[in-house]
């Protein structure tokens, strides 16, 4: 067991305290096992807001991996407002992780292996545009070279997430050269993309043929639909349309207040 910085204020000096490294799950990429690990200690207060995070270098020895599959894992926390770089004092976790949305969107593969089932994907389609080209997105002008994305995410084998993605290329350089065959478009862009501001939508809608097809529902099924935009600053990143057979799912989160 490798022994870790104690929480800290960010004004003050380490004290003496260490707390120890989160053990992984074994579950899929060993870069999203690191996330997980450190996102649940976070999380769960088990590490507070000033809380030191653990140095890549410490991490690359604990975890026995490369340095960079340990900074795409403290990359993506930094992206989702969990933890804050700052200089001499290292990786802190932020103030921000006690605020986190009552309703959290996780990855798919994070929350069918949280629920103990066996986690599939499948990629069904994907096409390169411009912004004018499509009417669902716009990304500033009708120049914007857009990435569309159609993948499945499977339960057990069956359809759990119908994901329908639109990409600002000029915003996720690199994107358009991934196969996205075995990797799915969130998680590359949780470890590529940083994003200051996301919006959720969520509606019940039924499922049209093509909706119902991929689903394996009836058409007219009632549906969960959460639709979500991100941004870089004042440039959107993505709009995303998450469909899931309503029968089988539902949202729930919790906070607690920070007095």
């Amino acid at each position: 067991m490798v022994s870790l910085p104690a929480p800290v204020d960010p004004g003050s000096k380490a004290v003496d305290d260490v707390v120890a490294a989160p053990e992984l799950d074994g579950k899929g990429p060993l870069w999203l096992q690191i996330r997980r690990a450190l996102a649940n200690a976070i999380l769960s207060g088990s590490w507070p807001a000033g809380t030191r995070v653990p140095s890549e270098l410490v991490l690359t020895h604990h975890y026995a991996t490369s340095r960079m599959t340990v900074h795409k894992a403290i990359q993506s926390l930094a992206t989702e407002g969990l933890v804050q770089r700052r200089t001499r004092l290292g990786t802190l976790v932020t103030e921000r992780a006690r605020e986190r949305p009552v309703i959290e969107i996780w990855d798919p593969a994070d929350a069918v292996r949280r629920a103990g089932g066996r986690y599939g994907y499948r990629l069904i389609e994907r096409e390169t545009y411009h912004g004018e080209e499509g009417g669902a997105y716009r990304a500033g002008g009708g120049d914007v070279p857009i990435l569309r994305i159609v993948c499945l995410h499977l339960f057990n084998d069956r359809p759990f997430q119908l994901e329908e993605r639109f990409v600002n290329l000029r915003a996720a350089a690199g994107l358009e050269r991934q196969p996205l065959d075995e990797v799915s478009p969130g998680q590359w862009l949780l470890a590529h993309v940083a994003l200051t501001d996301v919006r959720h939508r969520i509606s019940a809608r039924g499922a049209d043929a093509r909706i119902a097809a991929h689903l394996d529902v009836p058409v007219g099924e009632a549906c969960l639909v959460v639709e979500r935009r991100t941004w870089n600053e004042a440039t959107q990143v993505t709009l995303g349309r998450f469909w899931y057979p309503g029968e089988d799912h539902e949202l729930e989160g919790a906070f607690r207040p920070a007095w």
